[in-house]
């Protein structure tokens, strides 16, 4: 650790208020987002720099580390990881931390609430006592929940909380992972593509990187039953979007609940234009508490870094 300036952070991106306060209270921060020439920024500054706070969504690029010759952190708000390149870090000894455990209930939460806002037409329902249509006319059936078949793909902490929920709704939870978890007694399957045809409600949990990049395609969305939705809280990058968009327009699939996007916060226009898709702005843990939460645990493991104890929740 340098100790000529041993209490310096780059902010790649905006956080929360609450946040940025308490890092800025106690150490010197550079927003790298607010500078017109950052590039020119970090030529500047990048020598003092001895941790990089940032979003999951967000990342940092090789390109910014390379100019942080006495980086050794990078701190995470989120759980994300495929915003740094972890053989990058490794080969340079830079810590990568997480907020893990913190945000998975409120995924969890969003990604039944998005299930459920598709199948049972709430979003429909609510435009359609709004706009005074029940006065007139009786509102559509919907799709029943219950007792339904449930996919995940990705069976993770996140995984698992939401095969916890779907549980309490009745329904056959099935799964797809690396491999085989014997100690969850739901029904696995070998691949996606088994996963995705034996599946009412396929729902994506697993990581984005490279790997993943596009695995949710036009082969898997051809497999699913024509009333079956897709559900992804976990990154855009795993969804080829424009797949997704030709099975929706041609009801190959009955309809879609996304948090997540190919480029965000660009959503295609295919996709705003089309009822058989839910749509939110990337907030599967955007709720005060977990928020909270996410900021206390970065701060301590930036402080546990400057103080140069045990990391609590570094990644290997």
């Amino acid at each position: 650790m340098n100790t000529a300036n041993p209490r310096a952070v780059l902010l790649i991106a905006p956080v929360v208020d609450g946040l940025l306060d308490r890092l800025s209270s106690a150490y010197t921060v550079y927003r790298l987002y607010e500078q017109a020439d950052p590039a020119a920024f970090l030529r500047e500054i990048g020598a003092n720099i001895q941790a990089v706070v940032t979003r999951g969504d967000i990342g940092v690029k090789n390109t910014v580390l390379e100019q942080l010759p006495d980086a050794g952190l990078v701190a995470i708000f989120g759980v994300g990881t495929d915003g740094v390149d972890l053989e990058y870090t490794r080969s340079r000894k830079i810590a990568v931390t997480i907020t893990s455990g913190v945000l998975t209930n409120d995924v969890a939460d969003l990604a039944m609430g998005l299930l459920l806002a598709g199948a049972r037409q709430l979003c429909h329902g609510d435009k359609f006592v709004r706009e005074g249509r029940w006065l007139t006319s009786a509102p559509s059936l919907a799709t029943q929940v219950s007792g339904k078949r449930i996919g995940i793909l990705g069976m993770g902490n996140i995984g698992q909380a939401i095969a916890r929920r779907a549980s309490g709704f009745d329904m056959q939870v099935l799964y797809t992972d690396h491999k085989r978890l014997d100690n969850l007694d739901y029904q696995w399957c070998a691949d996606l593509h088994t996963l995705a045809h034996e599946s009412d409600f396929l729902v994506i949990a697993a990581s984005g990187g490279a790997a993943n990049r596009g695995m949710i395609d036009a082969t898997v969305l051809n497999v699913m039953p024509k009333h079956a939705w897709l559900i992804n809280v976990a990154r855009g990058s795993l969804v080829d979007e424009k797949a997704l968009i030709r099975a929706l327009q041609n009801h190959v699939i009955a309809g879609a609940g996304l948090d997540v996007y190919e480029d965000e916060p660009h959503v295609p226009a295919e996709l705003i234009a089309l009822d058989n898709v839910i749509l939110q702005p990337h907030v599967a843990s955007a709720t005060h508490e977990t928020r909270q939460k996410m900021s206390d645990v970065v701060f301590n493991n930036v402080a546990a870094y400057f103080d140069g104890v045990t990391l609590p929740n570094a990644i290997d």
